[in-house]
Formats: C-alpha cells, structure tokens, sequence
C-alpha cells in the first residue's frame, strides 16, 4: 500500500463505521463476497484490502474512501453529504418487530434528501424478475398505507414475511402477484386479509453489474 495507507487507521475507521451501521464481520463479509476472517484481519490492522473493496465498503457506509485509509486531510463524509439522508435497509423481519425496529435493520444507505423514501428493502428470489427486480437488489420505499391496483408494494403477510408483489384489489379481495410465471397469486378474501398489511409503495431500486 502506499504511505497514503494507514492500515490501522482503516481497521479503527471500518469498526468505527460498523457500529454505526449495525454490521458485523458475518453480515459485511456477505456483503463483499469475503470471508468473516478477511473482516476480521481488515478491524486489527492486521491485513489490508484491495483499492475496489475499499470503494465498496466507502460506498455502503456513505463516507470517503480516503478516510477510510486515513489520508491526511480527507473528510469523513462527502462534500455534498448535508444533502443525503440516511434510510434503513430491511432484509428479514422479525416476529412481532415493528418493521423498522434495530434487530430487522441490515445496514443504511444515503439517498438524496429530496427523495421521498424512508427505507430499502432487500430482494429475496426471483419473483419479480418481469420488472428487473432480481435477487439481492435494493429496492427504496416509501411508506404509505395505501397503493393503487398494478403498483409494486412491499407487504407484510401474517407479521413475518415482508414480500414485494403487485397489488391488485376488488371486490373485497386482495391479490398479490409475482413478476415471473412460476410464481402463482397469492390471493386472500375478507376472511384472511387482516395479515396483508402495505408497507409502502416502491419507488426505485439499485441493481448490481452481474
């Protein structure tokens, strides 16, 4: 590395940035496609990462990657950071939990402030891969009760599984469909109904080169 590089510096700085986002070695360590080892030696100093995995973890936690390396003179945050708001990213719910409580929060990302979402919730599967939704993408939503008929939605079934469907309903019948044929309708009536509950209305969603 060069002397711009402060390997201990970095390993203070992503802990630093860990805990303020609720990681941990495990939950980065997916995130990066590395072991939980490789996280391990990059927080005692002990080892340090490539130039494009330091952009990626800058790039989750929002901060600069000259900080991270403790180059001199480099702030913590972008320039235009005041600008940005920081949301949740959700990936699995807990029982009873309400949706944006700590233990149902995987990390954060900024957006820009005029955006209105209020959290992201990340894809499991390929139910909706019709709308170029794929398996581990983000997608932002805004949270609102209510959605008009054909629009994407995150939902809550039964209090535990939160799922992104289009949202039809009529006749006092909602239906949830899938964006891929192998995926049949969930259907429910008045009579089970009570555990759909909107989330909110998805409003974009950031996919990753593959």
């Amino acid at each position: 590395m060069s002397k711009y590089f402060d390997k201990d510096l970095f390993g203070e700085r992503l802990a630093e940035s860990m805990r303020d986002n609720n990681d941990t070695t495990y939950s980065l360590a997916e995130f990066l496609h590395l072991s939980p080892s490789a996280i391990s030696r990059y927080t005692t100093g002990d080892n340090a990462p490539k130039i494009p995995t330091i952009d990626s973890i800058a790039k989750k936690y929002g901060v600069n990657p000259g900080w991270l390396m403790g180059t001199e003179g480099v702030q913590k945050y972008p320039e235009h950071k005041d600008e940005c708001k920081k949301i949740p990213v959700i990936f699995t719910i807990a029982a009873g939990a309400p949706i944006l409580a700590q233990e149902n929060i995987e990390n954060f990302e900024y957006v820009p402030s005029e955006i209105d979402v209020h959290f992201c919730l990340r894809v499991k599967g390929d139910s909706m891969i019709g709308a170029r939704i794929l398996d581990g993408d983000l997608v932002f939503i805004r949270q609102q009760k209510e959605v008009e008929n054909g629009e994407i939605a995150a939902v809550l079934i039964d209090g535990e599984e939160a799922t992104l469907k289009r949202f039809f309903k009529a006749d006092g019948k909602i239906t949830l469909r899938s964006e891929n044929p192998n995926y049949p309708d969930l259907t429910f009536t008045k009579n089970n109904k009570k555990g759909v509950v909107i989330l909110g209305k998805a409003i974009r969603y950031i996919s990753e080169v593959r």
